[in-house]
């Protein structure tokens, strides 16, 4: 048996090796054919006309250029009505070479998934990558071969309004994400019809721009980059990623895009990285605004020496390249080597075998409304939601309520429930394919209770004109529903904001419904972490719901009656307040560290502020609770290559069905280097019955031990170390300690 499996895998490798070298001779075939400009061609990348995720760009000689073969991908062309279109042009090239379709398809397409800081929040990674396997059914049935996602930026900044896009602060967290997110958008292979290109961004050290701004500087040590911020990239790559996309900051003083240790060095030299690197938009010519580059030309030059490959709507290559060669700055080679990186993608995506493949409209009509698809959205939906408060049990609600009062203005929106970066299809009607709160709730409802509705105030500004409409709706209801929070567009690109505080009179709106005396549960629909320190301190119920995506309302019904009971974990930290950011549980310790959160005097604390978060990372309730106990491990003594068994038993001790989220945290009590306070190892979720018990395991090994020291050497120190079972980094339930040996 293993022999026939061993043979069978040779034959798959031999197979694959034998493609492989099919590929690269086709590509070397037609590289010799090409002439410069339609070399350079290949590097460039524009957008369509119609919508945008940049700035807007017109080009009137954009369709006579692609099909002279100077264009080797667009973005933004949606529909495979019009990518054929486009795809109709270039085979009218010399060479037919066909182009590459982008998209930002960043939580789903046509079917919208709760945003990927939400998503995070299940610590689902069967559920995250179904999202991501969704999208890129819907994506690439819409003529779409590549996806701008994950973004795997590690952020300890909520006031940075990326976070929305990513996994959160947690580097082994964000990576099981970004290795998730690449199988679901890629599936089994490139090729498949099911299946698109990922891009890995942003290369590298984003998530860290100073004062949380974006498009800001970055300036960290190699250690804090290698330890923090580059294994969620590697981890993608390990995955299969087929593309990276350099990030708009610059990393100690280089711009990432014209930065040749990033890419180069790393990714493309240690790395090993076979695929190609596309700039962010513009990002090439934004060199000059950096202080860089002189010109334009000069930004061209760093670019690609450094290793970008794909110059997005900048005409850096475009108009630049050619001359640089002419003038025997920038070697032939380059080019040939960015180039073949692109064209061996294409040949792998079968374009050139046909390249209308993904512009099939019968397809597309099948998949974009596809049932399961919604069921999926609604699935993952559930899980992203987080239980921050429920005291006294007021969730779930009975179905038996004779009036709901459900208020705030959130509640009938419909749109807004997609969340920043969704893809805005023209042919969608967004009050008929999205489920608003409103609706979601009549939908869980039964005849006999009654719904009533009241806006109360905006997501902004001072008005509370509806606050007396508000109060009087409250005081006919047995109970208030509150959905408050951020705007949509208030979180995501270029949405960085100052003050990350609820917005407005919301929480005057929040004061106002306690003080009817009815009971209140506030939902929380935002993109990032908020303070909202009086409602959390006040309200008995509170749910953080995100931007859920197009079943966000039946979702939030689901999870506030019960049928669903939620399971979310925060993958951030929330402070109290903007004056704790960064923030984030795996710090370092300090010669002076606080005994506890109130210390004053002379230890690292503030005279004005707790140092603890208002939530910490890896907190989230349930309608039901779990027991730890009888924590064992294996052996409190191993070598390096050796390991531990940590085992102990998990008990649900409530009443209902329910889903507990197992954090396995290491200390390293020692080290040639300052070690965080603990760090997050492991992790599993696990469902269990009303009084169902489970014995659950962990495997502790080198690997989960080691770190990189002072010399960028990634090993394990011989040494004493702690062991925590936690249901958050900051309720650890079980600890014990051993050691490594030499």
């Amino acid at each position: 048996m293993k022999k026939t499996t061993a043979l069978t895998l040779l034959m798959i490798s031999l197979f694959a090796s034998a493609q492989q070298e099919t590929i690269d001779q086709k590509v070397n075939s037609l590289l010799k054919k090409m002439t410069i400009e339609e070399k350079i061609g290949q590097l460039n990348q524009y957008t369509g006309d119609n919508s945008a995720t940049g700035p807007i760009t017109i080009n009137p000689n954009k369709q006579t250029e692609i099909k002279a073969g100077l264009v080797g991908s667009m973005l933004n062309i949606i529909g495979t009505k019009y990518t054929r279109q486009y795809q109709e042009l270039a085979m009218q090239s010399r060479l037919k070479i066909p182009l590459l379709f982008g998209q930002d398809v960043i939580h789903g397409y046509k079917t919208t998934f709760p945003i990927p800081l939400a998503e995070a929040a299940s610590w689902d990674l069967t559920a995250i990558e179904l999202a991501a396997r969704v999208a890129a059914r819907e994506a690439s049935a819409s003529g779409i071969h590549w996806t701008f996602a994950p973004m795997v930026d590690i952020g300890r900044d909520p006031r940075w309004g990326r976070v929305m896009e990513g996994a959160g602060e947690d580097t082994y967290l964000g990576s099981k994400i970004a290795s998730a997110r690449v199988k679901g958008f890629q599936g089994n292979k490139l090729g498949d019809l099911n299946s698109v290109m990922a891009c890995v961004k942003h290369f590298a050290a984003y998530g860290a721009a100073v004062g949380g701004r974006d498009y800001n500087s970055v300036d960290m040590s190699e250690r804090m980059l290698w330890e923090t911020y580059l294994p969620p990239f590697k981890a993608a790559l390990d995955a299969g990623a087929a593309t990276f996309m350099n990030s708009f900051n610059d990393l100690n003083g280089i711009p990432a895009t014209g930065n040749a240790h990033l890419q180069r060095d790393i990714l493309k030299g240690k790395w090993h990285f076979q695929g190609f690197v596309v700039s962010d938009w513009g990002s090439i010519g934004e060199m000059v605004a950096h202080g860089y580059s002189k010109d334009l030309k000069a930004a061209a030059f760093s670019a690609i020496t450094a290793g970008s490959d794909m110059d997005m709507e900048s005409n850096a290559y475009r108009y630049n390249l050619a001359e640089l060669v002419k003038e025997g700055k920038v070697s032939v080679d380059l080019i040939d080597d960015a180039v073949k990186r692109i064209l061996r993608k294409k040949f792998e995506l079968g374009l050139f075998d046909d390249p209308y493949r993904y512009s099939d409209g019968k397809r597309e009509e099948k998949e974009l409304n596809n049932i399961e698809n919604r069921k999926s959205a609604l699935e993952v939906a559930k899980k992203s939601i987080v239980l921050l408060k429920n005291e006294n049990e007021t969730l779930p609600l009975s179905k038996n309520l004779k009036t709901i009062a459900f208020i705030g203005p959130m509640v009938k929106e419909y749109k807004a429930n997609m969340g920043f970066w969704a893809v805005d299809l023209p042919e969608i009607n967004y009050d008929k394919w999205v489920v608003s709160q409103w609706d979601g709730l009549q939908n869980k409802v039964g005849k006999n209770t009654k719904l009533l509705y009241a806006k109360g105030c905006e997501v902004d500004g001072d008005n509370k004109e509806g606050f007396a409409e508000a109060v009087a709706t409250a005081n006919k209801a047995d109970i208030v529903i509150l959905s408050i929070g951020e705007r949509h567009n208030m979180s995501g690109e270029a949405k960085s904001r100052s003050d990350i505080h609820l917005p407005g009179v919301q929480e005057d709106l929040v004061k106002a419904m306690l003080a009817t005396g009815k009971p209140v549960v506030v939902l929380v629909n935002a993109g990032r972490p908020l303070i909202f320190n009086w409602t959390a301190d006040n309200v008995p119920a509170i749910l953080y719901t995100w931007w859920l995506g197009t079943e966000a309302g039946n979702a939030i019904a689901d999870v506030l009656f019960g049928d669903y009971n939620p399971s979310g974990k925060l993958p951030m930290t929330f402070p109290r307040e903007v004056g704790q950011i960064p923030i984030y549980y795996n710090h370092f310790s300090t010669g002076r560290p606080a005994p506890d959160e109130n210390a004053k005097g002379y230890v690292s604390s503030y005279i004005d502020l707790k140092n603890s978060p208002k939530f910490p990372f890896g907190y989230g309730l349930s309608y039901t609770k779990f027991d730890y106990s009888g924590l064992k491990l294996s052996s409190t003594k191993i070598k390096s290559n050796e390991n531990i068994k940590v085992s102990f038993q998990l008990l649900n001790v409530g009443k209902v069905t329910g889903e507990e989220v197992v954090q396995l945290y290491i200390k390293d009590k020692f080290g040639s280097v300052v070690r965080p306070v603990l760090e997050l190892r492991d992790f599993q979720k696990v469902k269990l019955n009303a009084g169902e018990s489970k014995t659950i395991e962990f495997t502790i090994d080198k690997e989960k031990l080691s770190f990189y020291n002072d010399k960028l050497e990634w090993n394990a120190e011989p040494g004493d170390f702690e062991v925590m079972i936690g249901a958050s980094s900051t309720d650890i339930k079980l600890k014990s300690n051993f050691e490594l040996v030499d």
